[in-house]
């Protein structure tokens, strides 16, 4: 505490803007793809500190550090982006993902997150708890340690493993996407007494990936969704009328996205005020120490791991935020105290949910963080607000939706500044440069955001090609809310009963001291998304288990970490690569197989990849 490294410089800030636009176009691909991003940390980590192994410099622990602290915000802001703006794109309110309004979303909620976690520091990372683990800021920060402290030889193999990895996951995407030698899915449905029976995998290393990172029993939690919703709720539903006239395959999917989905949007939003719930006390305690951060002690005479970043410079972003949020919601509404009421909702639900989403991070891991649950409980609150003060129709919508975005944001940058910080907490890194360089690095890849999104909305579609399913989600909740369309609210009350049984067993395992757990929030994500998602994720966990269960060594030792962080950025990025070729009517199709001997050649691959990955993840 007492040294002064040089923790920050033109290097650190240069890689980490460049990781962070790389990681943040990655990860709009991957959200709209599969509805869930991956943290960044551990690959940046892993990146940076192989870089200064090979180039050596002075305090390459914490330039490492701040280098991950800026492309990790990155990947963050655009989950929170992704979730929510293409809603207005469903709806129809953007033709296209206007660029200064999409940017000044992410800018803004991103650096709100940033600030609302400052005040919250020394109570929820600093003070020790049992509770509070913060699983992936821990594991980033072992990889850190690990990697410095070893051979050059060894952060060369680190960035060797990320490499293989990258390549591999864009080589398969070329195969799938590009010249479509593979089968992007493979998906069979039959029908049986008027009743259809669907089973479907998506051939994707980076779904493989993710599963392999969130671990088995979230995977398994994820999966078990898919089951309810693809092979229990959906054959039990029949079909009836139009249905008995289209195809199976055809048939299993208007089921699900016109009914089923729902039970998934009823389980998320229990699991969202659950949420909220269950982490009350946590913020009050946060809360009881906000007027002793900056009143009790002088900053300036702190020792350099307790330092902060001043309140002046605090202050200065939050009303650069306010204002340009306020300018935001006046282009949208064109109603100057429809605007201003807008903006101070915004401004009070932004807090209060991101202190919360800062807790939950700390309990669960970034990976079982149901920011999903909390923009829908923002959602209805807001909405829910403005029916009784009289407003409706599309301006109400709109608002509602700004709202949600805008608290999205900043909840999703408070769960990953949370991680940063406990990592920088580890390792004796100075607070106000970590703050600073996750501002740097919320903005700096804002500005790729609207550009990404346009780009995959013209080549693939979002909402059909991409399913977007937490902006689906939000778009059809909003205009059911608002009279615009009908919502299927017997599912939803299904989803809701279907929350509060598995509420009820994750106590009772709780109660009893069992290892069982029965979290909703990935449970309700399973149902939403589709089967062939969660298929390759459950193997990927699977591969996880298998590989690592006689192994003593932590999560900077797994290869496999290295392995699947490189696929999912591999994929990730060949897909936006794609989509630019494709806007350009570059057409690079070439398939001379029949459609039988494609999907066995797909699955064959696919197989040979999972064992692949197996072997070279067993440490």
């Amino acid at each position: 505490p007492s040294s002064h490294p040089i923790e920050i410089n033109f290097r650190t800030i240069l890689l980490g803007a460049i990781l962070g636009i790389v990681m943040t176009a990655a990860n709009v691909y991957l959200g709209l793809y599969a509805g869930m991003t991956v943290s960044a940390s551990i690959p940046a980590a892993v990146i940076a500190a192989g870089i200064f192994k090979v180039f050596p410099a002075r305090d390459s622990l914490y330039k490492s550090n701040i280098i991950q602290t800026m492309a990790s915000a990155g990947e963050s802001l655009a989950a929170g982006v992704i979730f929510t703006v293409p809603a207005l794109v469903l709806i129809g309110a953007w033709k296209d993902f206007e660029f200064w309004p999409t940017t000044i979303i992410a800018v803004s909620g991103g650096l709100l997150g940033v600030i609302f976690m400052i005040p919250l520091r020394k109570a929820l990372i600093v003070k020790k708890s049992k509770e509070l683990t913060y699983p992936e800021g821990v594991a980033c920060a072992k990889v850190l340690q690990n990697t410095v402290a070893g051979s050059k030889e060894q952060g060369a193999e680190s960035l060797k493993r990320l490499s293989i990895g990258l390549g591999l996951g864009a080589f398969f995407k070329f195969l799938t996407s590009g010249v479509k030698l593979l089968l992007p899915s493979v998906e069979k449905a039959t029908t049986i007494k008027n009743h259809v029976f669907f089973f479907g995998c998506d051939i994707s290393p980076a779904l493989v990936g993710v599963g392999y990172i969130i671990k088995l029993p979230v995977a398994i939690l994820v999966f078990l969704g898919g089951i309810i919703g693809w092979l229990i709720a959906i054959p039990m539903m029949g079909l009836e009328g139009s249905l008995l006239e289209i195809s199976s395959l055809d048939a299993a999917w208007t089921l699900w996205s016109t009914k089923v989905r729902y039970i998934g949007v009823g389980a998320m939003l229990v699991g969202g005020i659950a949420s909220l719930i269950n982490v009350r006390k946590g913020i009050a305690d946060g809360l009881s120490e906000l007027k002793n951060s900056y009143t009790h002690r002088n900053n300036l005479t702190q020792k350099r791991t307790e330092q902060d970043m001043s309140l002046m410079g605090m202050s200065l972003i939050l009303g650069v935020c306010f204002l340009a949020v306020f300018w935001l919601y006046q282009s949208i509404l064109h109603s100057l105290g429809f605007s201003l009421l807008t903006t101070i909702i915004m401004m009070t639900a932004a807090f209060p949910f991101a202190a919360v989403a800062s807790y939950i991070v700390g309990l669960v891991g970034s990976s079982n963080t149901p920011v999903s649950g909390i923009t829908i409980a923002v959602l209805l609150m807001v909405a829910a607000l403005l029916l009784a003060l009289g407003y409706e129709g599309d301006s109400a919508i709109l608002a509602t939706l700004g709202v949600a975005s805008v608290v999205c944001c900043a909840a999703c940058t408070a769960n990953d500044c949370s991680q940063d910080l406990k990592t920088g907490s580890l390792i004796g890194a100075t607070p106000k440069y970590q703050q600073w360089a996750q501002c740097i690095g919320v903005i700096t890849p804002a500005f790729v955001i609207a550009p990404t999104l346009s780009l995959l909305h013209e080549a693939y579609g979002i909402g059909e090609g991409l399913k977007a399913p937490q902006a689906t989600l939000f778009a059809s909740l909003t205009q059911g809310v608002f009279g615009k369309a009908t919502l299927p609210y017997d599912m939803i009350a299904l989803g809701v009963l279907l929350a509060f049984t598995f509420l009820t067993l994750d106590v009772l395992f709780k109660h009893f001291d069992s290892k069982l757990r029965a979290p909703i929030m990935p449970i309700a994500i399973g149902i939403y998304l589709p089967l062939g998602l969660s298929v390759p994720m459950v193997l990927g966990g699977l591969i996880h288990y298998l590989s690592t269960r006689n192994s003593h060594s932590e999560e900077s030792g797994d290869n496999g970490v290295l392995l699947s962080s490189g696929l999912i950025a591999g994929e990730a990025l060949l897909g936006v690569f794609l989509a630019i070729l494709i806007s350009m009517d570059w057409n690079l199709m070439w398939s001379p197989f029949k459609q039988g001997t494609t999907e066995s050649l797909s699955l064959f691959v696919f197989a040979a990849f999972l064992v692949y990955l197996f072997r070279k993840s067993k440490n």
